[in-house]
């Protein structure tokens, strides 16, 4: 497959860039400064650029079959405001399937199930902000005509992957208060054969 990566250069998406070369697939990555990639490999194509232009995301998407955005807030409205123009190419490109990287907060809360984790009590977290900005991913892609599935990752360590984790469709799974970059990549990558999640948000957790 061409597989475009967005935030390949972050601790998740180095990790599904190591994934898919390993599986030979062609992977195009959107970088603003290209020599933090620090790979060389054929199919490998690095394309210096910005998520917040217009232009750069139309062009890298000629001949990409699927896209995972693990772009990450970064205090900022990146997020939420790439995504109109991550969909709007994807869907004049007639590219359908997208999966992105979220966070525990969006998914739905089991203490007050019509609310959001983060704005629940069941939510650890102080500041909100994160969650509000893959808050509003979350409904942009609902509105979509697109094929998309948001992983939900707890608690992100550095650890070593595992190979075994629970997940769990809209939920986290129940007591999960980790996982580690790798699974999460890992995850996140089978999801461009899976067709188990469409239109769905995961929690992921051991």
């Amino acid at each position: 497959m061409n597989i475009l990566i967005l935030g390949a250069t972050g601790r998740v998406g180095s990790q599904i860039v190591t994934y898919a070369l390993h599986d030979r697939h062609h992977v195009t990555v959107l970088v603003r400064t290209p020599e933090k990639i620090q790979i060389n490999n054929e199919n490998l194509t690095i394309i210096q650029g910005n998520v917040l232009n217009k232009d750069d995301i139309v062009d890298v998407m000629h001949g990409i079959d699927v896209v995972i955005s693990a772009l990450n807030t970064d205090g900022t409205t990146t997020l939420s405001e790439s995504m109109p123009l991550i969909i709007e190419a994807m869907e004049n490109g007639g590219i359908k399937r997208i999966i992105t990287i979220g966070t525990a907060g969006i998914l739905q809360s089991r203490t007050t199930p019509n609310s959001l984790r983060y704005q629940s009590s069941e939510s650890k977290q102080k500041s909100t902000r994160v969650a509000k900005e893959h808050h509003k991913v979350y409904d942009i892609l609902k509105q979509s005509t697109l094929k998309w599935t948001i992983v939900c990752p707890t608690y992100l360590s550095d650890g070593e992957r595992v190979g075994k984790y629970r997940i769990d469709r809209n939920f986290l799974p129940e007591g999960g208060a980790e996982i580690s970059v790798p699974d999460t990549a890992e995850f996140t990558f089978k999801q461009i054969k899976a067709r188990d999640y469409i239109k769905s948000r995961v929690g992921i957790a051991y």
